[in-house]
């Protein structure tokens, strides 16, 4: 809460260089509150609705594609490619080919992975070759943002890319190509890891509990998104839909508790000041840990058990406090895109429990480790299944027969 005067958002110098000066992550102060207001407008509720439809198709077309593979799939890479496909397609609108956009993806996981080295600018430094990679995605983005400037016909919605533009005009101030070409890569950026983290923790909490899948079921049916015979119903998801799934928000307020993303935030003592009796001085690092905290957080009952119930509205284990439960950060800094991410995952679980059938492939879970981003060390092998009708599941050979509807 003391950010800007007691504190101040402290990245690595890699990170620093390799987002870009003019991001919101990297400015402080005066510009870094006129950059929030610019960018908000990208998740309000008016936009939010209008990526919905667009989110909702390119969640099923990857549903159907992982079910249409006779073998396993890798889920946390594929949730890296799905959430990658989601910030250029649908909050960037572009119309990148697909053999092109493979190839953004591969540069992009390069640039990630080199997003916390070392900042020594040597030949074959991992510094140097998220430099390289940043380079050549500003160089794809450049090419991408001209086009869509150039073609404005055919759209029927407005993206995070028309938002934007239209945000910074209307606070007086028209932004250069590098602003756009820094405030994509940022969105990208922001969207892309912490999102399939958060979308392979939720399917594996899935996996592990039928009954809480099951119960989701209960629900969509109870809501008509979900026929009692099984079969989904036609049309796309509204916002005020998502919004009457209590048992839905349940389980991603859950997800989010025990599989945080982000461990947590940096920062740089601006002035001493004094916290519960121990004085903390000017020009230490301080961070804050938000595993830790839900962790060790007194209104949670057995911490370690994947519950969506304590969040219902008998329970509201939430409630009690403001810094209990904080997966998104807190404060001026809190994440912009929050609501965004929630807005993703639920789609991504609507549509995991009314069209898909999946199953461990592997004897046990896999092992979690918490960097850069908390996944499962062998991303976890998941076989997927097409469902007819009567959501049973269609087999390989059976597939291949009904490939036109599957």
């Amino acid at each position: 809460m003391g950010e800007h005067h007691l504190v101040s958002t402290e990245w690595p110098r890699s990170t620093r260089m390799l987002l870009g000066p003019n991001t919101v992550a990297n400015s402080i102060g005066d510009i870094h509150r006129n950059k929030r207001k610019v960018f908000s407008k990208i998740f309000s509720h008016e936009a939010l609705e209008s990526y919905l439809p667009k989110i909702q198709l390119v969640i099923q077309d990857t549903l159907r594609a992982w079910s249409s593979r006779p073998e396993a799939i890798n889920v946390y890479q594929e949730a890296q490619k799905l959430t990658f496909r989601m910030a250029i397609r649908v909050l960037l609108g572009f119309s990148i080919p697909e053999e092109e956009l493979g190839y953004l993806f591969e540069v992009y996981q390069q640039f990630v992975e080199n997003v916390f080295s070392l900042p020594v600018d040597l030949p074959f430094s991992g510094y140097r070759r998220g430099i390289q990679a940043r380079q050549t995605l500003q160089k794809g983005l450049e090419k991408a943002i001209r086009e869509k400037l150039q073609c404005t016909q055919g759209k029927d919605y407005a993206d995070a890319l028309d938002i934007l533009i239209e945000s910074s005009k209307e606070h007086g101030k028209e932004m250069t190509m590098q602003e756009l070409k820094d405030g994509t890569l940022e969105l990208i950026f922001a969207a892309y890891a912490t999102t399939a983290s958060a979308s392979t923790s939720l399917i594996m909490q899935l996996l592990k509990h039928p009954a809480v899948l099951e119960k989701l079921r209960e629900e969509l049916r109870a809501q008509g998104i979900l026929h009692s015979g099984g079969c989904p119903c036609e049309g796309t998801l509204r916002l005020d839909t998502l919004s009457g799934l209590h048992y839905l928000d349940c389980v991603i307020k859950e997800v989010m508790r025990l599989f945080t993303p982000v461990s947590g935030g940096y920062r740089t003592v601006l002035q001493t000041f004094e916290l519960d009796g121990f004085q903390v001085p000017k020009g230490w690092s301080v961070m804050y840990s938000i595993r830790d905290t839900h962790d060790t957080a007194p209104v949670f009952k057995d911490v370690n058990v994947f519950d969506p119930d304590r969040f219902s509205q008998a329970r509201s284990e939430d409630k009690d406090g403001r810094f209990h439960y904080l997966p998104f950060g807190g404060g001026v800094r809190t994440c912009l895109g929050k609501h965004l991410a929630k807005l993703f995952l639920k789609v991504l679980a609507v549509e995991l429990a009314s069209t898909s059938r999946f199953e461990l492939a592997t004897r046990t879970f896999p092992r979690i480790t918490l960097v850069p981003v908390l996944h499962p060390v062998d991303g976890l092998s998941v076989k997927f299944f097409g469902l007819d009708s009567n959501q049973n599941k269609i087999l390989p050979e059976t597939e291949a027969m009904l490939s036109a509807t599957v």
